[in-house]
């Protein structure tokens, strides 16, 4: 079984491209995920690439923005494509299949986490 289950805040605010042909839109968006350890004292995150398509991806952009706290779940995806170096570079991401807000950064109590669930194809 391939599912990943993260918690993060956005590094900054969602891309959203069409397809050609099909015109399917697919966002983009970059999660820090917080470490449970501290290197040196000082918190430490990991950086982890999401794609979302369908309709819930083209409303990415309209929703989410730089440092919301998201939750996520999806599945790892890998790839590997040919640079202009002619170089093989490898890929991982997660393609995300549902995502919520956590809670947005310096939100009150009133706001709430899981206000928005926006599983993927389900628009909101």
């Amino acid at each position: 079984m391939n599912k990943a289950i993260l918690i993060g805040r956005l590094t900054r605010d969602p891309e959203v491209r069409y397809s050609q042909g099909s015109n399917t839109a697919v966002a983009r968006y970059t999660i820090a995920v917080d470490r449970k350890f501290k290197k040196d004292g000082e918190p430490t995150a990991d950086y982890i690439p999401c794609v979302v398509f369908g309709k819930t991806g083209g409303i990415c952009r309209e929703v989410f923005q730089k440092r919301n706290e998201v939750v996520i779940s999806g599945r790892i995806t890998t790839g590997s494509y040919t640079n202009r170096d002619g170089q093989k570079v490898y890929t991982t991401e997660i393609t995300v299949e549902e995502q919520e807000f956590a809670e947005s950064k310096g939100s009150s109590e009133s706001q709430g986490a899981g206000q928005m669930s926006t599983p993927n194809g389900d628009g909101l």
